[in-house]
């Protein structure tokens, strides 16, 4: 959400093009192989790779709204009023995504839900975030579970715009019982922005990010396995037969959809399950981001010169995602990629990689970047140009 300069942190870039060739992959390649087991793919990015596009999502928030120092005044003002326009632009793309046949869950509706829902915490500081991060994770899957029984059934696959004459269950599939509910996800948000409003660029960020996050990946996954593997939890998770812990890890490592049963057993909250929204999947997935961005960090910081030019372009794709991510939900059109020729991963990554490396070699935003980012522009150059002694 930066805009293109030298300025720009390649490694929150090359993270962010991770995650979109992560979605990109879980959408187009096969989950599971010949023998019904899940791909290498799918255990990696199934999950994550949304997750982490989240959790870069609120870093950049960060990064717009004053690094690490927020902005205030005039100047949060109009930053708050660019972001919020930004989040009903990119609803609306989502929502004329939602009408194409492309057998996808479109998230950029809820993107724009979860924008919407973080312009609160603008103000606040890396702690204030990382513990609001921590509450949020903890609170908002009890309530999500205690609420979503009493709320209409998911009726929609993506968002789409004749959805608006529904509001009830419109709003209650962005913010609880669709794909990817803004309430329970907002955590990622809340997580990015904390570690935007650190410094990314210190030489120890990288080290101190993959560590933490490893930590907290494998600790939430520990617990959750530990506590799954109880005979009790697992009776209440899959009542109608006895299965061992490894069959019910099987079982687990499907993707829930968006949240766990609804009117499910409370026992559901504590596994680790892709889509899920339950904490310890939140924290494990939070964790993974981390990891993510550490490395990518990292990586930035210790290239060579020449090393760092190739990385610049590989990362090309993480500046203009929305565009790319766009693209990306045509070319699943059956009028672009009929489904009777596969093997289109390998089109998908050209197509992305090279449309990013080339927008980067030129310095050139995106053109649905340039659009969303139009109104916060404006804003900006309005405030340049006031005097001191105008009212605001």
């Amino acid at each position: 959400m930066s805009p293109v300069g030298a300025g720009r942190l390649v490694g929150v870039d090359l993270a962010r093009t991770i995650a979109l060739v992560g979605m990109i992959a879980t959408h187009v390649l096969d989950g599971r192989n010949s023998a019904g087991e899940l791909t290498v793919v799918q255990e990696i990015a199934g999950g994550r790779a949304s997750a982490l596009f989240a959790v870069l999502a609120g870093v950049s928030i960060a990064l717009v709204s004053g690094g690490s120092e927020p902005l205030r005044g005039r100047a949060l003002r109009r930053t708050t009023t660019g972001l919020a326009a930004r989040a009903v632009l990119v609803a609306a793309i989502g929502l004329l995504l939602g009408m194409l046949d492309t057998g996808l869950a479109i998230i950029l509706a809820y993107y724009g839900v979860l924008f919407l829902l973080v312009l609160p915490f603008l103000r606040l500081q890396a702690t204030a975030l990382a513990i609001l991060a921590a509450g949020w994770i903890l609170v908002v899957p009890v309530l999500s579970h205690l609420v979503r029984p009493e709320l209409p059934e998911r009726r929609f696959e993506s968002p789409e715009l004749a959805h608006l004459t529904e509001p009830g269950p419109l709003l209650a599939d962005l913010l609880l019982t669709g794909f990817y509910p803004a309430l329970p996800w907002l955590a990622y948000l809340l997580a990015g922005m904390a570690l935007g409003r650190i410094d990314l660029r210190g030489a120890r960020v990288p080290y101190r990010l993959v560590g933490a996050g490893l930590l907290l990946a494998v600790i939430a996954t520990a617990i959750s396995r530990l506590l799954t593997s109880l005979l009790e939890v697992r009776s209440a998770l899959i009542p109608f037969r006895v299965t061992t812990h490894d069959e019910l890890l099987v079982i687990l490592a499907d993707s829930q959809h968006g949240a766990t049963p609804t009117g499910g057993a409370w026992q559901w909250l504590l596994v680790v399950s892709p889509h899920s929204a339950t904490p310890f999947d939140l924290v494990q997935t939070i964790g993974s981001a981390m990891v993510v961005l550490g490395l990518a960090l990292g990586a930035a910081a210790i290239l060579p010169r020449p090393g760092r030019r190739v990385l610049v372009l590989l990362a090309g794709a993480g500046t203009i995602p929305l565009t790319l991510y766009t693209l990306h939900v045509l070319m699943r059109t059956s009028t672009v990629w009929p489904d009777e020729q596969p093997d289109s991963f390998g089109w998908h990554l050209a197509v992305v990689l090279g449309l990013g490396a080339v927008f980067s070699l030129g310095g050139w935003r995106g053109p649905l970047e340039w659009a969303v980012g139009w109104p916060g522009r404006r804003l900006s150059r309005a405030g340049a140009t006031r005097s001191p002694g105008t009212c605001p």
